[in-house]
């Protein structure tokens, strides 16, 4: 049965057609016959009662600068609506939280993906801490002396912000760095919002592999190399995907979080594993589904709506 599908995302004109999940999904759903309503996040509105937005009907295609057409203009009420993609890339703000707290209003009548409730409260460097059997030595602190204690423990770290993504804002500091307090100063002047700090990896060198799960179960992986000289491996940070197969160490990890995954609505996750150390859940708005399907051929978008289509049957 043909769905209403809602995307909330950032301006679907300007996304990279060839390597955005969010439009891949949604090509996916247009193929399976599904209708397609494009907002952003900003158009998301609470008006007497009713949880609206103001945007699109959308019609896609694989043409590079000819992917999308809109049609007119329109406010709908989310509730009739099967499903809405919560798609919006972070920074994980109170601008953020707030839309998951509009669309917790219609969810599960409407099928929210992920589920908002658990997005709101199992961010993606957060979530990781309910296994710390899985995880490298980590520490979330504000407090200088506690990031001080945790780096003369371990020497090498990695600091980074709490609710940072793409790469942004991550630093290595090896046993003789310096700089430390500086970095502290830098990240406090900005925000009020933790730091997390972790024991340095060095099989990064080999690649910080993404591992795609749907409704907590494995479909495949693909690994991301850093450039010569750079310690972050996202590709919004320069690093190369390939192809690279599950590990037996992958689907234990994979095993232990996905029953967690599964129950608290999160379809589309992708996890980072360096080594044999889960270092983050990312369900907010993972990637790397196209290049999956370039490298192994697997459909993860296909998969996705295939779960999506049974919760709403």
């Amino acid at each position: 049965m043909p769905l209403k599908v809602a995307l909330q995302m950032d301006p679907i004109g300007s996304v990279n057609i060839n390597g955005d999940s969010t439009f891949r999904i949604a090509l996916e759903a247009q193929e399976r016959g599904h209708s397609l309503f494009f907002y952003t996040p900003d158009k998301l509105a609470f008006v007497e009662g009713r949880v609206v937005a103001r945007g699109f009907p959308i019609t896609l295609r694989r043409e590079i600068g000819n992917h999308v057409s809109y049609g007119p203009e329109a406010e709908v009420d989310l509730s009739t609506f099967d499903v809405v993609w919560l798609r919006q890339d972070p920074p994980f703000d109170m601008g953020y939280i707030t839309t998951t707290h509009l669309l917790d209003m219609i969810h599960p009548k409407t099928l929210v993906v992920n589920d908002p409730f658990w997005v709101r409260n199992y961010p993606e460097k957060l979530l990781v801490l309910r296994f710390p059997e899985l995880t490298p030595p980590t520490a979330i602190a504000r407090d200088l002396q506690t990031i001080r204690d945790f780096k003369a423990r371990h020497g090498d770290i990695i600091l980074k912000p709490l609710y940072g993504n793409g790469g942004a804002g991550v630093f290595r500091l090896d046993p003789n760095d310096r700089n430390l307090a500086s970095l502290y100063e830098m990240f406090t002047g900005i925000n009020r919002e933790p730091l997390i700090v972790q024991k340095f990896l060095p099989d990064v060198s080999k690649g910080d592999k993404r591992v795609i799960l749907v409704d907590g179960v494995p479909v495949g992986a693909i690994n991301r190399v850093p450039q010569a000289g750079e310690t972050r491996s996202n590709m919004h940070a320069g690093g190369r995907p390939e192809k690279v197969a599950l590990t037996p160490r992958d689907l234990e990890i994979c095993a232990a979080i996905g029953p967690t995954l599964r129950e608290h609505g999160q379809i589309f996750v992708g996890i980072d594993v360096i080594g044999d150390y889960l270092t983050e859940i990312n369900v907010t708005s993972p990637t790397g589904i196209q290049e999956l399907e370039r490298f192994d051929g697997t459909n993860t978008a296909a998969l996705i709506w295939q779960a999506i289509e049974a919760k709403r049957a």
